[in-house]
């Protein structure tokens, strides 16, 4: 019998000082258990079976939650189907084959209804004289955890597997039967407990999201500054004046590009016209009128705010596409930015990969601070995505699947205005706009350059930031607060597992039978059973040749 002494622990009980309670032993997994079953590999259809068909369970069936019946394949293999291998209520499922984190899940199947078959990564676990729920509390505290991640075998960073006989040689503390039901009992009343907090928390998660929308809703609709805009409206600039302003500034800006092109034909008639003639500038064209069908869906602004597009009052410009394969005449290498940088309200920086491009180039494509980004697409909830570049590392460019949008009057707030506008009532409008594929979706130049955005005063955009600033770092402060709750919530549960296999979740009786006297009747039951003679296999009777014959 493998029954470690009390003063025996393995190396990894040592680690944790966890020392047996009174009357418990610890012993290897393998000594509790009655069997072990595994399925077959079958040959699969991934979608789930209908009433008639037979399935097979998936891996992700198999977690540190519940058992998923709907996580099932559709069999293929009708002459290997064993009705010994379908799953049943109560069934204590354990996954032999998955990645680091889920290599050892395991759960008690309930509510099992179709007829789902075993597969070759999900084992069957029955057990004698240790309780299923005991065995799967303490599987899932970091104590099991610990030892079926050094027992597991395979690639780190991939699939891992651990082996019947690994299973087996878990070291698991055990008391006698009556105090395992009262451990598990204690535990799931404490967890019981512990999750209606979990649900109190994940709702307030949700409370503050939609408490986020309603707060940029009525920073759009003119809510938050109302008052002020009251109280400010003789000395502010009406949205025509603003307008007619930025249309000055655009028109100095192409003026400014037509004569730095004017120069740089110049040096190329002069170098003997080597290389491509320097492209001239484009004009800005007139758009058309935001129409009445748009106006509809959109909010509905303030008297003294208007409607205008995002190209007429800032110039659109596009990335570079990665490619090994460009030949170069005279490179220089940036960094740029992708989509995975570009995330809605936020920049994530942590990794900026390089590309080579044309020096000559640079300058029309290198970011400029207050330059608002937008993505191209990805999946669908990606389009228009973005968030106002702040010149964090400088030259840095866009690949071609980020656009970004260059505001005439270059602010800190005005960026701000368009990109939040951008990141919640141009989420419908981008969605609508895009064009869908099998599997991306994308928008183009055209489709951002119409972009409805709203325009009050330059004045009024700042005390709109302002405000939104100070209600969004509230609303950050408390959705932090709540997920460090959570993140404390899953430390207290595993205080509670290592109290219960440490004896000192509840009161121990010294009325109960010790483990040892279960180990005693195992030992005696196998014994037993090895006394016991075995009939012979039943020979089947030879036909003579000449019986054949």
């Amino acid at each position: 019998m493998k029954v470690l002494p009390n003063q025996a622990l393995t190396t990894i009980e040592k680690s944790k000082n966890i020392q047996p309670a009174h009357g418990w032993e610890h012993c290897e997994l393998g000594e509790f258990i009655q069997s072990i079953e595994a399925g077959k590999s079958f040959k699969c259809d991934e979608r789930p079976p209908s009433k008639s068909e037979i399935g097979v369970v998936k891996i992700s069936a198999v977690t540190w939650g519940e058992y998923s019946e709907k996580e099932s394949k559709t069999c293929l293999n009708p002459n290997l189907v064993n009705d010994k291998l379908f799953i049943n209520n109560g069934d204590f499922l354990f996954s032999r084959a998955n990645t680091i984190e889920l290599v050892g899940a395991c759960v008690i199947a309930r509510n099992v209804t179709k007829t789902i078959m075993l597969s070759d990564k999900v084992l069957r676990i029955q057990f004698k004289y240790l309780a299923p729920r005991y065995a799967l509390y303490f599987l899932r505290s970091q104590q099991g955890r610990a030892q079926i991640e050094a027992r597991s075998t395979g690639n780190q960073e991939s699939m891992r597997n651990i082996g019947q006989q690994r299973i087996k040689s878990i070291q698991v503390p055990v008391p006698g039967l009556r105090e395992q039901h009262r451990i598990v009992a204690r535990i799931e009343t404490l967890f019981s407990e512990l999750d209606k907090g979990i649900e109190s928390l994940k709702t307030a998660r949700e409370q503050l999201k939609v408490y986020r929308q309603a707060v940029l809703k009525h920073a759009f609709e003119g809510k938050l500054t109302a008052q002020w805009r009251e109280e400010n409206q003789k000395k502010l600039e009406t949205p025509e004046q603003l307008q007619a302003r930025i249309v000055q500034k655009r028109k100095a800006h192409y003026r400014g590009q037509l004569l730095s092109w004017e120069a740089a034909v110049k040096v190329w008639e002069e170098n003997d016209k080597k290389g491509k003639k320097p492209g001239k500038p484009s004009q800005h064209k007139d758009l058309a009128p935001i129409t009445d069908d748009e106006i509809k869906i959109l909010p509905v602004l303030p008297y003294s705010w208007r409607y205008t597009r995002l190209a007429e009052i800032s110039r659109i410009g596009s990335g570079v596409s990665v490619s090994k394969d460009r030949k170069l005449s005279d490179p220089v290498t940036v960094a740029y930015l992708r989509v995975a940088n570009v995330q809605r309200g936020e920049l994530i920086l942590d990794e900026i990969k390089k590309m080579a491009i044309e020096k000559h180039a640079l300058p029309a494509l290198a970011l400029e601070k207050w330059d608002i980004l937008f993505n191209e697409g990805g999946d669908r909830d990606k389009l228009g995505r973005g968030w106002v570049w702040e010149k964090q590392l400088e030259p840095c460019i866009t690949q071609n699947h980020v656009f970004r949008a260059s505001p005439y009057f270059a602010s800190e707030f005005h960026s701000k205005f368009i990109s939040h506008w951008g990141n919640t009532f141009g989420k419908d409008y981008f969605e609508k706009g895009g064009k869908q594929t099998t599997n991306l979706a994308s928008i183009n130049k055209t489709v951002l350059s119409m972009f409805p955005v709203p325009l009050p005063s330059l004045e009024e955009q700042e005390v709109v930031i302002r405000a939104l600033d100070d209600s969004m770092s509230l609303i950050d402060a408390m959705d932090s607060e709540v997920e460090s709750s959570l993140a404390r919530s899953e430390i207290l549960r595993q205080s509670i597992l290592k109290k219960a296999f440490s004896g000192q979740l509840v009161p121990q009786d010294p009325n109960d039978e010790p483990a040892s006297a279960l180990l005693a009747r195992i030992q005696a039951e196998r014994e037993a059973e090895q006394a016991t003679p075995k009939a012979p296999p039943k020979r089947k009777a030879k036909t003579s040749n000449k019986a054949a014959s």
